[in-house]
């Protein structure tokens, strides 16, 4: 749906270390992970052309020469992409204080601010548009949860005004948290103090509200998810494949798998739930891959078992191996016999020699 939002322009923050992704982060900023057989980015991307974006600034930090020579000038993609970097963190006010100073537009004019591990289906032209019609200062997506006693919690008046950020609490006064996506007019992004670690969240939403300024709240139900964990980053790459939140930049069908060019699949193997292929990876006869996402190169041996993880780029599962809810590392190997569940995590070139780990006896 291409919107009429001409010219806008948009601050994409990509600076964080992603360090709840470890491994897999170690050697890759999160938002260029794969997804959904792309860059997570490139969904990101591809949406915000969609909703009429022309322009993103990307506020880089940690590792940020690894976004230019993915991404280039944006020409591609259709659009115009422009890099900036913080030397030092700056918090997510800083950052996007440092980032603006490559935008052209106006002090009046709208700019989107977008959070780099954030997977949303909410409609950003209508956010844009709530935003230019009631003259606010700032408007703040904002998504309903089941559980929003792990999430600051973000209550508005009958008017749609943001009344409060409110730390967690085991009690919260609504199930309405923020979504992490944010439309600033111009001015109020040059009133951030540049230069300085500055957190939006902590104290440029809270000062805003507490000096009278039009804060809103653009509430929706739609798919949202942080991918900042594992399990997240593999339900949002399955989503993604199994077509539950369109996205322009998938390189295929939706359905039960994705296969990359020059992967290898056993048709005795099973390959279900959303499961990603990479390139050039193989999957042998009896093996099983559930909704987990396999790296470029990677091998699943013979009546091997992956559910609900990570394998990295070039890692090995070997023979009758069990890998569930996991994370392998790049270039990684688990040999036969080894289970792996629950959140396991093994670092890049580690070898796991046959029957090394285990969650039951029956070798």
């Amino acid at each position: 749906m291409e919107s009429s939002l001409p010219g806008l322009e948009a601050i994409l923050l990509v600076g964080g270390q992603g360090t709840r992704l470890r491994p897999l982060t170690i050697g890759t900023p999160k938002p260029l992970l794969p997804t959904a057989g792309v860059p997570f980015l490139a969904h990101q991307l591809a949406q915000a052309r969609s909703f009429g974006v022309r322009r993103i600034v990307f506020a880089t930090s940690y590792k940020a020469s690894m976004f230019e020579p993915v991404f280039g000038d944006g020409s591609s993609m259709g659009l115009e992409l422009v890099y900036m970097t913080e030397e030092t963190p700056l918090g997510t006010g800083g950052a996007i204080r440092n980032a603006a100073q490559a935008l052209t537009c106006g002090p009046d004019d709208p700019v989107l601010v977008l959070n780099g591990d954030i997977l949303s289906g909410h409609d950003v032209g209508d956010q844009v548009r709530q935003h230019v019609s009631r003259g606010a200062a700032v408007t703040l997506h904002l998504t309903e949860v089941d559980d929003p006693s792990r999430f600051g919690c973000v209550p508005t008046d009958a008017d749609g005004r943001v009344t409060a950020f409110l730390e967690k609490t085991p009690h919260p006064v609504t199930n309405r948290i923020n979504a992490g996506c944010y439309v600033f007019t111009r001015s109020v992004i040059d009133s951030i103090p540049p230069g300085q670690v500055v957190s939006v969240e902590r104290q440029t939403f809270p000062g805003l509200i507490d000096s009278g300024a039009l804060v809103l709240g653009y509430a929706d139900s739609s798919y949202w998810l942080d991918v900042g964990t594992p399990a997240a980053f593999v339900k949002g790459s399955r989503d993604l494949v199994l077509g539950r939140l369109g996205s322009p930049a998938l390189p295929g069908p939706t359905g039960e798998s994705l296969t990359l060019d020059g992967a290898v699949v056993s048709y005795e193997a099973e390959v279900t739930g959303g499961s990603v292929i990479g390139a050039r990876a193989v999957v042998e006869a009896g093996a099983s891959v559930s909704g987990s996402v396999l790296g470029d190169g990677c091998v699943i041996e013979k009546g091997a078992t992956v559910v609900d993880s990570l394998i990295g780029l070039g890692a090995r599962i070997a023979k009758g191996a069990v890998v569930r809810d996991s994370v392998i590392g790049d270039g990684a190997t688990v040999g036969p016999g080894n289970e792996l569940q629950a959140g396991a995590r093994v670092w890049p070139g580690v070898v796991l020699p046959e029957c090394a780990v285990r969650f039951s006896s029956d070798a």
